[in-house]
């Protein structure tokens, strides 16, 4: 998702307005529609943490439960928080482990060290040793540890999977991963999962742009998003990390757009905040959208999906609106992750990690407790998720982020600055974070 530096996060934004719906063929239309003319499809899903930007070394870890990170000291200049602070902020109930239950990430290339780098992450922060199942569904590729696409992914996967574990510490983890970031290999993985039935909850942090797509990929994985309603799967996507930007297709520059999967109304899209929790105590604070030097909370209006049902009433000026919710994103404020960039000599190193990225495998993790506790998969989220918000019940279940934007300036083709108009955080459902931030117990007891 993320391909170029930003170079500054604006501190206004524009209001709501702008960009209206385009025709489909309905609220959960198969596949868009596309300008007319010669389309230059990118062909390529980019993991939300797809450049330096979205991570941040924080020492190494020194054994079991005895080591503290300076970025953990209150006044740090880039904050970061332990699993067990980002449970005790967003209220996960410490009774429900995710035991049972099996939470499905999908990722691509694979990461070679991700099962010492759980062991690191588990011993440094107390937590109990993973149950990670990885599966290589189109067979497993060589790894090439000199290829920064591939770095990229390890770090996403590392990502993915600890801070899953992190919230859901009991369940099963399928690490699924795709021979590659080809859109049709991605698609291939999917189609895996799905027709296997392999979890409750599916995670996907990666993306392109709407446009950047072909219809037809658009359209299985539509059919495929259909059969795990089906199967009563409950499937997220990150909804980016480049503001109401994306790359453009080529990669050269960016465009206002949001971001598939994440803007299939099939699929629930985590948008990311910046949270405020104590230290050492984890206790809530404030959160605002994600808006700074590491990057900003994707999302918009889609031009390929009409307003779904439950976004009635929402101000998406009849499109589908994206995020649905939202999750801690930001570097300053991340979780911290034990990642050796698939090298063995790297082992121990713990970074601070962001992103939207950071949302969609922790929210599947909440789903999991959720499952858990109702004794039954709840399967697709959004029309309960929208229903509740409709409620007096908002704030019992909701943080409701009301603060900063997603406009952005970015890099275009030849380097020159150039400004996103992105959207502000409101009262409500807004196009930057949602519907807010989960109180997980909350939301868990309202749920079931």
């Amino acid at each position: 998702m993320r391909l170029g530096r930003i170079v500054t996060a604006l501190g206004s934004a524009v209001a709501l307005t702008g960009l209206g719906a385009l025709p489909v063929t309905g609220v959960a239309a198969a596949a868009g529609h596309h300008p007319a003319g010669k389309i230059s499809y990118g062909h390529k899903m980019a993991p939300a943490m797809a450049t330096p930007l979205a991570y941040k070394f924080a020492g190494r870890a020194k054994g079991s439960q005895d080591v503290t990170f300076s970025c953990q000291q209150p006044n740090a200049a880039v904050a970061c928080y332990t699993p067990q602070e980002l449970a005790t902020a967003y209220n996960v109930p410490s009774k429900l482990t995710g035991a049972g239950q099996t939470i499905v990430i999908i990722d691509a290339f694979g990461d070679p060290t991700v099962t010492q780098d759980a062991q690191v992450f588990d011993a440094a922060f107390g937590l109990p040793d993973l149950a990670l199942n990885v599966i290589y569904p189109d067979g497993q590729p060589a790894f090439d540890p000199n290829n920064a696409d591939e770095v990229n992914w390890s770090g996403e996967i590392a990502l993915d999977v600890e801070s899953a574990h992190a919230i859901a510490p009991a369940a099963q983890i399928d690490l699924v991963v795709a021979k590659s970031d080809q859109d049709t290999d991605i698609e291939s993985a999917e189609e895996y999962v799905i027709r296997h039935n392999l979890g409750s909850v599916l995670s996907q942090s990666y993306g392109e742009a709407e446009s950047c797509e072909d219809p037809a990929l658009e359209a299985a994985e539509h059919r495929a998003y259909l059969r795990a309603a089906r199967e009563r799967m409950s499937v997220f996507a990150s909804s980016g990390d480049d503001g109401a930007a994306q790359p453009s297709c080529d990669g050269s520059s960016f465009i206002k757009a949001v971001s598939t999967p994440a803007s299939d109304p099939l699929v629930t899209a985590v948008g990311g905040t910046h949270l405020d929790a104590t230290q050492p105590a984890g206790t809530y604070v404030s959160e605002s959208a994600w808006n700074d030097e590491f990057g900003s909370s994707g999302g918009g209006l889609s031009s390929l999906y009409k307003r779904p049902l439950f976004q009635l009433g929402q101000p998406t000026h009849g499109t589908r609106g994206v995020p649905d919710v939202s999750y801690s994103g930001d570097v300053n404020g991340g979780l911290l992750v034990a990642w050796s960039q698939g090298d063995a000599a790297n082992i121990g190193d713990i970074f601070i990690f962001g992103g939207t990225s950071a949302g969609s495998p922790q929210w599947a993790a909440i789903t999991a407790l959720a499952d858990q506790a109702a004794h039954h998969r709840l399967g697709d989220l959004n029309p309960r998720l929208y229903a509740i918000a409709a409620t007096p019940l908002r704030s019992y279940v909701f943080h409701d982020v009301t603060t900063g934007n997603n406009t952005v300036t970015v890099s275009d083709a030849n380097g020159n600055p150039l400004t996103i108009s992105g959207y502000d955080a409101a009262k409500g459902w807004d196009p930057v974070t949602g519907l807010g931030s989960p109180d997980v117990a909350h939301l868990i007891k309202v749920m079931g």
